[in-house]
């Protein structure tokens, strides 16, 4: 067998220092005995983590109130996210795939366009939808209608917007491959439509509707953009980190930093078990 050529191992050996040289010194600097989160190295610490604050100043970020209410704001946006798209999209891809109506291609179609427009404009412009809706509804029923302002609702409003799409697709990729005479011969045998269903169809389709919820999740948690417009007074963990790195950064903003890359390289590697499973 021929041995790659030293220029190829080369390439390899720097593509992979410039993906993952920023996220290991983040991930080192989490633990310094500094109060910033840059050199020079003054020695190893979990004050950052687990600190009362009598060292430096700020309690480490497994302690302080305002990170784990962040990362709080963050699950309450992102469980509801992730179980919406899951069934929201189950119900699109069976449309898209099973359904024969005028105009599915354009629906389709359609259905793409969050996924281009940038995640600023979205979420300005759903901001604008609601606040208009919110304001013509409050002026006719006389009361107040905080869903429809600035808030998790509606972050999760509009994390779901874009994030349904590819929960969609996830599903409606799967539910392609599936073998319908499976489901024929399960009626010839006797089975009602329900019970086709959950013994046949839900059960095939269950690796792809774990991975469209893990999907989900991660996107939903690690979304700035579109949070950024509509949040209000419960930051998420992003807007958190966006507020402490503005006001002057502490190697906190590393420790946070290495939890949410563990979090994150946990729920991607269960994707890619869900999706070996699908193969």
């Amino acid at each position: 067998m021929n041995r790659p050529p030293i220029a190829w191992k080369l390439y390899i050996a720097a593509f992979y220092l410039f993906l993952f040289a920023p996220l290991l010194v983040v991930a080192i600097f989490a633990f310094n005995a500094s109060p910033f989160p840059s050199p020079p190295w003054r020695g190893w610490t979990l004050e950052w983590f687990i600190g009362n604050g009598s060292v430096f100043g700020k309690p480490g970020v497994l302690v302080d109130p305002i990170w784990l209410d962040s990362i709080g704001n963050s699950l309450k946006v992102a469980v509801p996210v992730a179980l919406l798209a899951v069934l929201i999209g189950t119900v699109n891809a069976w449309v898209l795939e099973r359904a024969e109506f005028p105009g599915k291609s354009v629906v389709a179609m359609m259905m793409l366009w969050p996924l281009v427009i940038p995640g600023v404009i979205l979420g300005i412009s759903i901001l604008a939808f609601f606040s208009r809706v919110a304001n013509g509804l409050e002026e006719a029923l006389q009361t107040d209608l905080d869903p429809l302002r600035p808030g998790l609702p509606l972050v999760i409003l509009g994390q779901l917007s874009f994030i349904l799409t590819i929960a969609t697709l996830i599903i409606a990729a799967r539910l392609r491959k599936f073998d319908r005479a499976l489901e024929e011969a399960a009626f010839d045998l006797g089975a009602s439509r329900a019970h086709v269903l959950r013994t046949v169809t839900l059960p095939f389709l269950r690796p792809a509707l774990i991975g469209a919820g893990l999907v989900a999740l991660l996107m939903s948690f690690e979304n700035f953009n579109t949070t950024l417009m509509l949040v209000g007074s419960e930051p998420p963990l992003p807007i958190t980190m966006y507020g402490q790195m503005r006001e002057g950064a502490t190697p906190a903003i590393n420790a946070v930093s290495l939890l949410l890359m563990l979090g994150v390289g946990g729920i991607a590697s269960l994707f890619a078990l869900t999706s070996k499973a699908q193969a």
